[in-house]
């Protein structure tokens, strides 16, 4: 377990997952063993949605990709690149055409093994700020590399009344309740703000765009993404792809306003 801290703030991270962030020990992320979800935070790469219904395969330029819902990158471990007292780095790579094991099967999934045509490098780095914390993904790999990518983290709710405020527009947990497990767009959106017993603001670039997801009432997902996944037919997934030209940034703020 890694622990990063600054003044007020508090951070953990098990395993480049985000398990705890505590600002004058208010915690705003989603505990495991808690209803709703077994994870924290987790990456959606290089997929974002679900592939059951195309059979499992996304068309990319070199071939056809064998891929599970949002990605192969969640299926292999971190490395810990760097730790100091305010900060982390942690690091993915991976071999084109190296197969890796699905943990959704057999029991969610037909497909055993998950393969991606490209090489790539992926770095997740974390930094304590007096504004908050700062969450910045690297993706490095082969020129005009597809890919999407999508940021999971969950938030722990403490009121029953908590809502969303995206571009001045009301989104209650009801709304996001009532799309289920399509979770709810929130198109061209750089910026999110969290209403709870503490307000939480979610500021991104890179990204674009959100999606909002829960099925219950003591945690939200708010997901920073490039692409809307259910936007087209799962068949036609490859139509939400951007292509690598250069090392590519994202990065997600995290700035409470603690009263």
């Amino acid at each position: 377990m890694i622990a990063l801290e600054f003044e007020n703030q508090n951070v953990k991270i098990d395993a480049g997952e985000l398990v705890s962030y505590t600002v004058n020990g208010h915690e705003f992320i989603h505990q495991k063993g808690s209803p709703g979800w077994g994870s924290a935070d987790t990456e959606m790469f290089p997929i974002i949605g679900p592939v059951n219904e195309a059979g499992f395969q996304v068309q990319v330029p070199r071939s056809t990709a064998i891929q599970d819902q949002h990605g192969l990158l969640r299926q292999f471990p971190y490395v810990l690149e760097e730790n100091g007292a305010t900060s982390a780095i942690f690091s993915k790579t991976y071999r084109a055409g190296t197969p890796i094991k699905n943990s959704k099967f057999p029991e969610k999934s037909t497909k055993q093994w998950l393969v991606w045509p490209y090489n790539f490098s992926f770095e997740k780095h974390f930094r304590l700020t007096k504004e908050g914390l700062e969450i910045r993904f690297v993706i490095d790999g082969e020129q005009d590399m597809p890919f999407m990518l999508g940021y999971h983290p969950a938030f722990k709710l403490h009121t029953a009344n908590a809502f969303v405020i995206a571009k001045e527009k009301v989104i209650t947990l009801e709304e996001i309740l009532a799309v289920g497990s399509r979770a709810l767009e929130v198109a061209n959106c750089e910026k999110l703000v969290l209403k709870d017993a503490q307000e939480l603001t979610i500021t991104t670039k890179g990204f674009g765009n959100f999606m909002c997801w829960t099925e219950v009432n003591n945690m939200v997902c708010l997901e920073p993404i490039s692409f809307y996944p259910y936007a087209v037919e799962q068949n036609k997934l490859h139509e939400g792809f951007q292509y690598l030209s250069e090392k590519a940034m994202f990065t997600v703020m995290l700035t409470p306003t603690i009263s």
